[in-house]
């Protein structure tokens, strides 16, 4: 080349370096594709103002103004959810928080004697209780109990006397020794029910004095149940209902964040479409200098080896069909873009590694297709790039 004309080309490229603004002339439009289709990123000011093309700097302003649609879905914020109380009715007592009563050892072997001090025990008990001396009952009981810690029913009787003496702790223990001793004690499921429904355990007691009523029905129970049934029915519906408000709340919160994702797709879609658009203006014969930078990672614009801006002409290492020539210029970007799958993938940077890494080089297409999250991708994508069927 003539060395004037070397000089005068070093010249006019000194000036795009310090004034790229020198290039929005119209008619070095020519010149701009070029370097655009060697993968050069020119600065805005490198393009007409009338000109409706983009930067990728105003692509990543496009995409910070779209991010307000993504946001539109917004989790709320979880109330948290109060339990009302429940409108009970019945007494209560305050519960007892005396030490332990004695019990009988259970391992200690019982004598008829004994088997015979322990019911004149227990007949003076009942004695006692008669005449409304319940402390003296509970001593006489406990006499027996000690004589004949195997009798159930002394346990029981005990039971009784704690909870006329208001101590339904101390009754509960008693039931429990009882129940322990023999399972079919309809004494001790009424007197652990009739205990716990004075400390306001409703559903505890209405199983307890369900239990005692199918044993050994009698008045007493049937009239305790109808004091304690209504409390316990009252607390398994709220139970329910609170139950299913916080089943409800986690379905919305579920709902809200699939919304969340697929505003937040929609949006990355919309502006991989309005990146293609734009590149596809700079380059309207053919694919243009790499895949829009909607897609995760961005695909490096412009290839060695191949046609500008797109795949190179028949790609080595079997991609599907070959590809002879290259892309062609009329791939329906939206092919790819509605592919749940291919964006998916976009999402790896795996993936995008490995891509980007071909696009720059086809050669090392070999040594990504053992890979099996790569090879899958690169295959549907050459059959998005085959055109209609």
């Amino acid at each position: 080349m003539d060395a004037s004309k070397l000089n005068q080309l070093k010249h006019f490229i000194e000036q795009c370096k310090s004034n790229p603004s020198v290039l929005a002339d119209p008619s070095l439009s020519f010149f701009r594709d070029y370097l655009e289709s060697l993968g050069a990123k020119l600065p805005a000011s490198a393009y007409s103002k009338s000109r409706d093309v983009e930067s990728d700097d105003d692509f990543e302003d496009a995409g910070d103004e779209e991010q307000p649609k993504v946001d539109e879905v917004e989790e709320e914020e979880d109330d948290e959810i109060i339990e009302s109380d429940v409108e009970l009715e019945g007494e209560t007592v305050e519960p007892d928080n005396d030490p332990p009563q004695k019990m009988g050892d259970a391992s200690v072997e019982v004598t008829e004697e004994n088997r015979d001090a322990a019911q004149s025990a227990k007949a003076k008990a009942m004695e006692a209780i008669s005449e409304g001396k319940f402390e003296e009952a509970i001593e006489n009981l406990t006499e027996a109990i000690l004589l004949n810690p195997t009798s159930a029913i002394m346990y029981a009787t005990r039971a009784s006397v704690y909870i006329k003496m208001k101590k339904p702790n101390a009754a509960i223990r008693d039931a429990n020794a009882a129940l322990q001793i023999n399972p079919d004690s309809a004494k001790g499921y009424k007197s652990r029910g009739i205990a716990r429904s004075m400390l306001g355990q409703w559903e505890e007691a209405a199983k307890d004095l369900h239990v005692a009523s199918n044993i050994d029905y009698d008045e007493e129970i049937s009239a305790v149940l109808k004091k304690v049934e209504p409390n316990a029915h009252k607390i398994e519906e709220h139970r329910r209902k609170y139950e299913r408000l916080h089943k409800e709340r986690a379905e919305k919160k579920l709902e809200r964040e699939r919304q969340r994702r697929r505003a937040e797709a929609q949006a990355a879609y919309e502006k991989a479409k309005k990146q293609d658009q734009s590149s596809s203006s700079r380059n309207p014969g053919g694919m243009p200098g790499g895949f829009p930078g909607g897609m995760p990672g961005g695909f490096p614009g412009g290839m060695p080896g191949g046609m500008p801006g797109g795949f190179p002409g028949g790609m080595p290492g079997g991609f599907p069909g070959g590809m002879a020539g290259g892309v062609p210029g009329n791939v329906d970007f939206s092919k790819i873009l509605n592919d749940p799958e291919l964006m998916a993938a976009f999402s790896d940077p795996e993936v995008m590694a490995a891509l980007q890494d071909v696009m720059k080089n086809p050669a090392n297409l070999a040594k990504h297709q053992s890979n099996p999250k790569v090879a899958p991708v690169i295959a549907k994508m050459m059959s998005k790039f085959g055109g209609p069927n």
